[in-house]
């Protein structure tokens, strides 16, 4: 048995979203080598992540809750799978209703959220950040799972979730660096903001996996929310994004690439 395995699993879900969080970083320093990117590559980038988000709901998430809740009985499984994919669309929604952010690729005046007059810069970042808590908190639930003795939730399989939201955050950093860099920021400016998008991930990982360790009795529940909040974001933002330049076979072959990476990682590892 590693080290790592005797951990809390707060502490490994913080060093996991500390390393997904890294790689956001690593993909935001691109930014000191190009200045600029062509919207296909950054269509197929966020295709990429949505198809890793989509895998991930399922075998790391979804699929856990589902197995656990037929274990437990009393109501059907798919009444709790149910209720908490919803809770955590609903959830998301919320949010996105209310924090300012404006999507890649949209003009200042089409930012959603209660209105403000904060620069193009800071709704960039925190459009990223919105859909990096469900990111953090998928991860930190699978590692809290971990303690409940669900059969389908191991080390290993939450270890590769990690690494799958790790990379597609490395494209979701260079999606948000370089594009402020073309608008005039400066390279230090433009990765600064790139890797701050990232930074919610540890604290959402710690919350989810507290809150999983909290609730065993409600971890159907929360395994299915943190996957209807990921879903909301890959459908609300993800795809609509990736698809602005109307050449979507680019953005379709990403999503494509990125559901075969995660569920490859999560079977194979899981």
């Amino acid at each position: 048995m590693s080290a790592f395995e005797t951990w809390h699993p707060a502490v490994q879900a913080l060093c996991a979203t500390l390393f997904t969080w890294f790689l956001t970083a690593l993909g935001a320093g691109l930014v000191f080598f190009f200045k600029s990117i062509r919207r296909q590559v950054l269509d197929g980038m966020l295709g990429f992540a949505a198809g890793v988000m989509v895998a991930a709901s399922f075998w790391s998430l979804l699929e856990p809750a589902i197995e656990l809740a037929q274990e437990t009985g009393g109501l059907p499984a798919w009444v709790q799978a149910t209720v908490g994919f919803l809770l955590g669309g609903g959830f998301l929604w919320l949010i996105d209703r209310l924090l300012p952010h404006l999507h890649l690729g949209f003009p200042v005046g089409e930012a959603e959220g209660i209105k403000t007059p904060w620069h193009r810069s800071i709704l960039l970042v925190l459009a990223i950040t919105l859909h990096n808590i469900p990111e953090g908190l998928a991860v930190g639930v699978a590692f809290g799972a971990l303690s409940a003795g669900v059969p389908s939730a191991t080390l290993a399989g939450a270890l590769a979730l990690a690494l799958g939201i790790g990379i597609q955050n490395f494209p979701e950093g260079t999606a948000v660096s370089v594009p402020l860099r073309r608008e005039g920021f400066s390279r230090l400016k433009s990765f600064w903001y790139g890797q701050l998008s990232g930074m919610v991930e540890p604290l959402a990982g710690v919350l989810g996996a507290l809150a999983a360790m909290a609730t065993r009795p409600l971890l159907p529940y929360t395994l299915s929310f943190a996957a209807g909040a990921m879903i909301y974001v890959v459908v609300e933002e993800l795809i609509p994004e990736s698809q602005l330049n109307r050449e979507t076979d680019i953005a379709t072959i990403g999503a494509l690439l990125g559901f075969v990476v995660m569920m490859t990682l999560d079977v194979a590892l899981g």
